[in-house]
């Protein structure tokens, strides 16, 4: 049976994304929840990171149910041009089971 994944993320905003719209800029988040959830992922939390970080604003983890879903929510993310609005960085692993 396949274990979740977690994907933790860090990620700052591009100048595109402040060019757009607040009624856009909230548009694309309602798509990027839409990417998560058609691929039976769910949010585990959202962090705005800027009070300590410069390089990054924000981060995230996320879980999967193996990664297939993974995979197809970076093509969905690809397909929203996601990556043209923030820089980030990612990094997946499975939960370490409790002894």
């Amino acid at each position: 049976m396949a274990r979740p994944i977690y994907k933790v993320y860090m990620f700052k905003p591009t100048e595109a994304w402040y060019q757009l719209s607040d009624q856009a800029r909230n548009e694309l988040k309602n798509q990027l929840g839409k990417a998560l959830k058609k691929v039976g992922g769910k949010e585990v939390v959202t962090c705005f990171s800027g009070w300590d970080s410069e390089q990054y604003l924000g981060w995230g983890v996320e879980q999967f149910p193996n990664i297939e879903a993974v995979q197809k929510h970076h093509a969905l993310l690809v397909d929203l041009k996601w990556f043209r609005y923030a820089e980030s960085n990612s990094y997946l692993g499975t939960q370490i089971p409790k002894s």
